[in-house]
């Protein structure tokens, strides 16, 4: 983009830490101040860089990962509207109708039943989810998002390491 500067290399690593965090923890509350602390540079500059690296605002990009997050449990889930809406992040539920609306261009409960009639595999009961959202680690138990597929990695925000353990 004209009058925009360049894109450093050396940043890229850390802007790539800031949207893993959005990865991983999408459901927390996350501001501008937290995720630019993730990459070490002013909410300013952070907010440029991430555009220019990502194609996005870092906000857009959390909205796509909660509403991702919604369609997957929508389909695969018998969780209400209200529960999914409070797992992916939001606390108003008419926020979350109306942006899922937005990107999805139907409300929450069409595109569930859009799914339905589709076919597909029985949903999953919310109670079986919440039962399976607490997990045994090392320190004893910890939270995370129902639903969440684990291949061995962490799940919570808690989970991931510091930089003063060594990590990019």
């Amino acid at each position: 983009m004209p009058g925009q500067e360049p894109l450093s290399s050396a940043l890229l690593p850390y802007l790539r830490r800031a949207k893993d965090l959005i990865d991983r923890s999408y459901a927390d509350p996350l501001d501008l101040a937290t995720l630019a602390a993730e990459a070490g540079c002013s909410r300013f500059h952070f907010l440029r860089s991430f555009q220019a690296a990502f194609g996005e605002t870092p906000g857009r990009y959390l909205t796509q990962r909660r509403i991702e997050r919604a369609r997957d449990l929508l389909r695969a889930t018998n969780l209400t509207v209200a529960e999914i809406c409070h797992l992916v992040g939001y606390s108003s539920v008419g926020s979350f109708s109306s942006r899922f609306s937005e990107i999805m261009g139907v409300p929450p409960t069409r595109y569930r039943e859009r799914i339905a009639r589709e076919g597909g595999p029985p949903p999953i009961p919310g109670c079986y989810l919440f039962m399976c959202a607490r997990r045994t680690g090392g320190s004893g138990t910890q939270d995370r998002n129902p639903g969440d597929v684990t291949a061995g990695e962490p799940s919570i925000a808690s989970d991931h390491g510091s930089p003063a353990e060594g990590n990019p």
